[in-house]
């Protein structure tokens, strides 16, 4: 299975990214772990992208178009993979198929979970996290014991952006950026909306029926 997963900040993309993983024994491929890997070992599609960030600028698409096709030609991408943080527009999900078309392993499924504004910040808003294991806590979900973590005992911390303004003007930002990508692979019969609200595990269960009917 080759698989895009899209959602916006606060969707539970994380978790459900590892049971995909999981469950169809594929690759979870990150641009964003891409990007920081290929800069560490001074590759040279690294050297070029660190000039970019360097400036503070957008690592140009074809860079991050030669990671990803980098990483799915190892063994462990041959029986399927997870794209994740790419694409992030429709001009890049059109560059993105060439280069799946010519490597011959087009995507089989774009999982898009939809959860309402509300909701959203009210999750993200209420994520307190461990600064000594990383664990993430979630207020709105009322798994937080004391204000400390469960697992190392460190005093909980949120993060300084995790505010209602920072986060409704990156809310604004993904569904301004996404709205054409999803009327792209609507368009190419990809698209699988899926409901992310409630339980991870009852979210979990309606990707696995969306994959499966499609």
């Amino acid at each position: 299975m080759r698989v895009v997963l899209l959602g916006p900040p606060g969707a539970g993309k994380g978790t459900q990214s590892e049971w995909l993983k999981e469950q169809y024994g594929i690759a979870h491929v990150s641009t964003g772990d891409l990007l920081r890997e290929a800069v560490a070992q001074q590759t040279p599609l690294g050297v070029q992208a660190k000039s970019y960030m360097d400036s503070g600028a957008l690592v140009p698409d074809e860079l991050v178009l030669g990671m990803v096709a980098e990483r799915i030609a190892k063994n462990d991408c041959a029986g399927g993979f997870l794209l994740d943080g790419f694409p992030r527009n429709a001009a890049q999900a059109e560059a993105l198929a060439d280069m799946l078309s010519e490597a011959s392993c087009p995507l089989d499924h774009v999982v898009a979970l939809d959860v309402p504004r509300e909701a959203l910040i009210k999750r993200i808003t209420g994520r307190i996290s461990c600064p000594g294991c990383g664990r993430i806590f979630n207020i709105a979900f009322g798994n937080v014991s004391g204000g400390v973590c469960e697992d190392c005992g460190a005093e909980l911390v949120q993060r300084a952006d995790d505010n209602e303004e920072t986060v409704g003007n990156r809310l604004d930002v993904y569904e301004k950026q996404t709205s054409a990508l999803l009327d792209y692979y609507q368009a190419q019969g990809l698209l699988r909306r899926v409901d992310g609200t409630g339980a991870p595990e009852d979210v979990w269960a309606r990707i696995k029926e969306a994959v499966s009917a499609s």
